[in-house]
């Protein structure tokens, strides 16, 4: 990988710790067909480019990413693209027409590796926490499982790095 030169800015991608509910908690993703859509839309603006994804787990009733959107996209815009993709493909391919997400997500930005640490844990171990799974692993929808490509975490955020230093 080539290095900027000296004086080239170059864009930051700041990492969010980022939680969204569905509309009245309703468990809108306890089947598979569901919890999948929701996958496919979370790794389709990956792909795309419009976020770094880092530890992710979907939950019955809600979602917790952990995240770093493009500099150019923004955090806001990747929640809309999320929820709003995930629930235009609801509505024209399962022809459910009803309201999916709580108006607000909450979000946290991530500034030190303990954080960060403290975050993937937390995702990781929410269905273990929420008797879903025995262990992490075993959970199907979510970034502990070894089903997912993940994108790398920042250096300055990487804990492993850091004690190495």
């Amino acid at each position: 990988m080539t290095r900027p030169p000296p004086n080239h800015a170059v864009p930051i991608w700041d990492v969010y710790f980022v939680t969204a509910s569905t509309f009245a908690r309703r468990p809108l993703f306890q089947t598979d067909r569901v919890a999948r859509f929701f996958l496919e839309t979370i790794f389709h603006y990956r792909t795309e480019g419009k976020y770094r994804l880092h530890e992710f787990v979907v939950m019955p009733d809600h979602f917790h990413l952990l995240l770093a959107p493009a500099p150019e996209v923004g955090l806001e815009r990747v929640v809309q693209l999320i929820e709003g993709g995930f629930a235009y493909r609801l509505r024209k391919e399962l022809e459910l027409n009803l309201e999916v997400w709580e108006r607000d997500y909450t979000d946290h930005r991530v500034r030190e590796a303990e954080d960060y640490d403290y975050h993937a844990g937390y995702i990781r171990q929410n269905p273990v926490r929420d008797q879903l799974a025995l262990a992490a692993e075993y959970y199907p929808y979510g970034s502990a499982s070894s089903d997912f490509e993940l994108d790398w975490c920042p250096l300055d955020l990487n804990p492993e790095v850091l004690l190495l230093a």
